[in-house]
């Protein structure tokens, strides 16, 4: 919605499960209330103005077109990527958020040094959204490639920031971790995070690493989208600010 048209104008069959999650996982692997609310938007604005401004995030993915239309310079690994993406969005060629739940699980299911409780639905349909660039709550093939091969990156610096091998990244890594990812953030901003996708003890498993940064990646592009001057600085109305924030 309002996310997807600032990105946009700024820049299984259970058959077929196995080998899918086979296939992608080799993939992974290389292979005064007016007021009061004016104040709170300008104060989460401004936190994120100066991070916004380090983070140069990878082109969006372009819109959704005729999935026929294979690229001739496509590499091999796209093409086998292509072919499995086929088996896992079936007829209509997209992916809904319970099939994107279904294959990160069967995924990640297969690294025993990933420590995580699975993505639940709520976290994937939260991913969807923030891909979602021709807004029908599903992800086409370019959409659904960008948010994975994202996963694969985030995944190299995921492992290499679990310093005491307990398959989570601690609160001392974590500032770290967020900074190898391209997020340059605060000390205030580090701390809100971790509050949010932490647990009790400040360590942060694999699918909140993720969600985490998918939602760093989104925000942060919508930003950039929307700051047209390059001044860290945006104005959106109340409309266009529930509408950014409730579809994510």
């Amino acid at each position: 919605m309002f996310l997807a048209k600032a990105l946009l104008s700024g820049g299984s069959g259970s058959g077929h499960g196995g080998s899918l999650a086979h296939g992608l996982g080799d993939l992974l692997t290389g292979g005064g209330r007016g007021s009061n609310l004016g104040g709170l938007v300008g104060g989460l604005v401004n936190l994120i103005s100066e991070a916004a401004a380090q983070y140069n995030p990878e082109p969006p993915p372009p819109p959704h077109n005729c999935f026929t239309n294979v690229e001739a310079y496509e590499s091999e690994e796209i093409r086998q990527f292509r072919r499995l993406f086929v088996q896992l969005a079936g007829d209509d060629m997209e992916v809904c958020a319970t099939e994107l739940r279904d294959i990160l699980n069967k995924v990640v299911s297969r690294h025993q040094d990933l420590k995580t409780d699975g993505f639940s639905l709520d976290t994937c349909r939260s991913m969807v959204a923030v891909m979602d660039n021709d807004t029908n709550g599903k992800l086409g093939f370019e959409e659904f490639k960008y948010l994975w091969n994202n996963i694969k990156k985030w995944q190299c610096v995921y492992k290499q920031y679990d310093t005491d091998q307990s398959g989570t990244v601690g609160r001392a890594q974590l500032p770290g971790a967020l900074k190898a990812a391209g997020f340059h953030l605060n000390e205030q901003l580090c701390q809100v995070i971790i509050r949010r996708y932490a647990d009790e003890h400040g360590s942060m498993d694999f699918n909140n690493f993720i969600s985490c940064l998918v939602r760093l990646d989104s925000m942060f592009r919508t930003f950039k989208s929307l700051d047209r001057d390059g001044e860290g600085r945006i104005k959106v109305t109340i409309e266009d600010w529930l509408e950014l924030t409730m579809y994510s």
